[in-house]
Order: C-alpha cells, then sequence, then structure tokens
C-alpha cells in the first residue's frame, strides 16, 4: 500500500509533467507562462516534502512570482509574431522527435541503474534538531562552497536585465515621439501666426 508522501509524489510529479508538455505544446505563448508557473509551483512542493521550506519560498516568490511577472509583461509588451516561427515547424519536426527520444532512453537509463539512485546511494538523512535553520544552511553554502558559482549567475541575470532593456528601446517605424526640450525652447512667434484679411461683403446687401 503506497504511503501519503508517496501518493502526494505521484501526483504533483503527474502535474508538473502535465504543466511542462502542456508549456511546449500550448499555442499562445501567455498560457505556456501559465503552465509554466504550475510547474514552478509544483517543485516547490517538492522541496517542502524535502524539508526545504526556505528554498519552497523562493522558488514561489522568485520564479513562480517576480520572474513569471517579467516574463508575462515582457510577452504581452513585445506582441510576439508567432505565425513566422509555425511555418518552420514541420520542417524541424524529424530532429525535434529524435531529441526527445534520446532524452527518453536517457531518463529510463536513470530509472533502470540499480543501486544508483536507491537508499543505498543515497541513504535517508538523520531529523534536524528544532533549532535547525534551513536558510542558515543554504546560505552557508552559496557563500563558502558555491561563491563562484553564485556571483556568475547574478552577472549572467544581469545581462539578462540589460538585454531585456535594450528590446524595449527599439526604433518602431511609425511611432510619433515628443521631445520635451524643444517643446520647452518654442517661440510664441514660431507656433502663432497672426493673418490680416479683408471682411468680405455680407450676402444680400
Amino acid at each position: 500500500m503506497l504511503g501519503v508522501e508517496l501518493t502526494l509524489f505521484i501526483i504533483i510529479g503527474a502535474i508538473a509533467i502535465l504543466a511542462a508538455v502542456m508549456m511546449l505544446v500550448s499555442e499562445n505563448a501567455v498560457h505556456s507562462a501559465l503552465f509554466l508557473i504550475l510547474n514552478f509551483a509544483c517543485v516547490a512542493f517538492f522541496y517542502l516534502m524535502l524539508n526545504a521550506p526556505f528554498l519552497a519560498m523562493i522558488q514561489v516568490t522568485v520564479y513562480a512570482g517576480a520572474i513569471m511577472v517579467l516574463f508575462l509583461f515582457v510577452i504581452m509588451m513585445l506582441d510576439i509574431n508567432l505565425t513566422p516561427l509555425k511555418e518552420g515547424f514541420i520542417r524541424y519536426l524529424p530532429a525535434g522527435i529524435a531529441v526527445a527520444a534520446l532524452m527518453a532512453l536517457e531518463l529510463l537509463a536513470v530509472v533502470w541503474a540499480k543501486g544508483a539512485f536507491g537508499t543505498e546511494a543515497f541513504p535517508i538523512p538523520p531529523p534536524h534538531p528544532g533549532d535547525y535553520s534551513n536558510t542558515k544552511a543554504v546560505g552557508e553554502l552559496l557563500f563558502n562552497n558555491y561563491l563562484l558559482a553564485f556571483e556568475t549567475a547574478g552577472v549572467i541575470l544581469l545581462v539578462a536585465i540589460i538585454a531585456a532593456i535594450a528590446l524595449t528601446l527599439r526604433q518602431r517605424t511609425g511611432a510619433k515621439r515628443q521631445n520635451p526640450a524643444l517643446q520647452v525652447r518654442v517661440r510664441r512667434d514660431e507656433r502663432v501666426r497672426l493673418v490680416k484679411m479683408d471682411s468680405e461683403p455680407r450676402q444680400g446687401s
């Protein structure tokens, strides 16, 4: 009989896989982003099952929250035209199927490997004491053992932010813009023209 923890793992895992597949096959970019948010929420649940509440909250607030809001904002702002992207779908379909089959074979090889992912290779850790801080443990690992990788990730995110700003500043044909500096320096004789005209006689007189 399956335990409660294993049952929850199977259900949430199935939802995560379904959300990932729907993210790939969805024709609407906004719907794909929403399915990705659902996948991130499932990953956060897995962190909770692994007794890592800090990572679960980071997964929800940073990935499913801030980053996905930014993704949705960029998708709606750029107004991506998906028609040219779908034109070459059939042409690259065989290569995509081959890559997917290779990845499936790799996953099956990992699952069927004996002794590679069992309790012998990864024993169940002992329970932590009451004063254990998951946030402190993650901080010690990041800033001691993985400091270079952490700083490299920060630089990559900075480059991504600069690229996003560069995308919004592209020149668009037909767009009308105002120059406040020229508006402030304008003079009256440049905007107002006085025209003298002779009065016309009244009709019927």
